[in-house]
């Protein structure tokens, strides 16, 4: 007997005969052979996964049940929550029977996955875990870096979802943050997310938190080694006077699409903290959005003057140095950029457009596959070299 669930291919099967006792003398032979005294449930169904367009009548999915299928539809329905919670419990109990090493298996999966870009299957396995696991301080952070990745990669290829996946990494970063008892770990990684934002605020709490927990006796080197450094951005971000209310409303005003507004908060900062080149590149960012290519450039330049020459500055500085005609200068700030980003999809574009704009057409088409090759979807390369074939 079975039962489809609203999952796609999961199915309830009544135990059979083959499968009821304790699990040891049911994977007997396996490199991953447990040694747990968890015995099967005659009354409690199990959840299968069926392979996508495999068989599913039930004498037929029986004749072919394996642990594997029996454990991947476990975790499908833990991770939905899709079934009473003293069967949830079970099947977890099951699961960890089964496969004891799951935590560190799934774990390296999903930071090999994320590390490739496939981001959506690092999170379905991280979903896993974090059914199978549900108060794991490591798996929520996990998750919430991994959410963190993926907006980076978003916003990095020019992506209009990258905002919604920055929120969805902000909540999973709370999330982790939220679990009792606290865990120190998850406060030193979302204060540099927090920093990545611009909301020194909410990165300055995180990094207090983190440094007031860790202790200076009987604490590992490394722990030291990150105090120490939570400390440095604390004294950065006092020194710099980042909590300014006017800066963060300024770099929220001008990513909303409201530069005008943005230009006079930030203004207010400039005057109050002007030796600071965060100020002068949102000035400059608001500016270039303006189309007032010439006064943006001065307001970037003076960011870079003041210590803020990374990539975005550069790159920033590149596009309003290629709209008032500056080929040379724009090329030179995006070799510098791209040399501190080596895989950024805008900086490689600009590159392209920089290209053509000399007339270099074969130069243009080698930037722009290189942009296919990390963004196949991007769609100003693509149309440039249909165009061209």
């Amino acid at each position: 007997m079975y039962q489809d669930t609203q999952q796609d291919r999961i199915l309830y099967l009544s135990v059979p005969e083959s499968l009821r006792g304790h699990i040891s003398d049911l994977v007997q032979g396996s490199s991953d052979a447990p040694e747990s005294g968890f015995s099967i449930d005659p009354d409690i169904p199990l959840p299968v996964e069926i392979p996508e367009g495999g068989i599913t009548d039930a004498k037929a999915v029986l004749e072919n049940l394996s642990w594997e299928m029996i454990v991947s539809g476990m975790l499908r329905v833990v991770s939905a929550g899709e079934a009473r919670s003293d069967w949830i419990d079970y099947y977890r109990a099951f699961v960890l029977a089964v496969r004891p090493a799951i935590m560190g298996e799934f774990t390296e999966a999903a930071i090999l996955k994320a590390r490739n870009g496939e981001f959506g299957l690092a999170l379905e396995i991280l979903d896993s875990l974090r059914g199978l696991f549900p108060y794991s301080p490591s798996v929520r952070l996990n998750r919430a870096l991994v959410m963190e990745q993926r907006a980076d990669f978003l916003e990095r290829h020019g992506k209009k979802e990258a905002e919604v996946a920055f929120r969805e990494a902000e909540t999973a970063y709370d999330e982790a943050m939220s679990l009792q008892p606290p865990f120190p770990e998850a406060w030193f990684n979302a204060s540099f997310f927090f920093l990545g934002r611009k909301d020194f605020t909410r990165a300055r709490e995180c990094l207090s938190l983190y440094v007031n927990h860790v202790g200076d006796e009987d604490s590992m080197p490394e722990d030291m080694a990150k105090k120490r450094r939570a400390e440095a951005v604390i004294r950065e971000i006092d020194a710099s006077g980042l909590e300014d209310e006017n800066f963060r409303e300024a770099y929220m005003l001008v990513r909303e699409g409201k530069e005008e507004a943005g230009m006079q908060s930030i203004r207010g900062f400039i005057e109050r903290q002007p030796e600071v080149w965060n100020g002068w590149f949102v000035l400059g960012w608001a500016l270039r959005r303006l189309g007032r290519w010439g006064d943006a450039a001065a307001a970037f330049e003076r960011a870079i003057e003041l210590g803020g020459g990374n990539s975005d500055t550069r790159n920033e500085l590149a596009i309003c140095l290629m709209e008032n005609g500056d080929l040379k200068g724009a090329r030179q700030q995006l070799e510098s950029a791209l040399r501190d980003d080596c895989e950024n999809v805008k900086i490689i574009s600009n590159l392209g457009v920089l290209a053509l704009k000399n007339g270099k057409k074969d130069e243009a088409a080698a930037f722009f596959r290189t942009v296919l090759e990390l963004d196949p979807e991007d769609q100003l390369a693509r149309n440039y070299l249909e165009q061209e074939n």
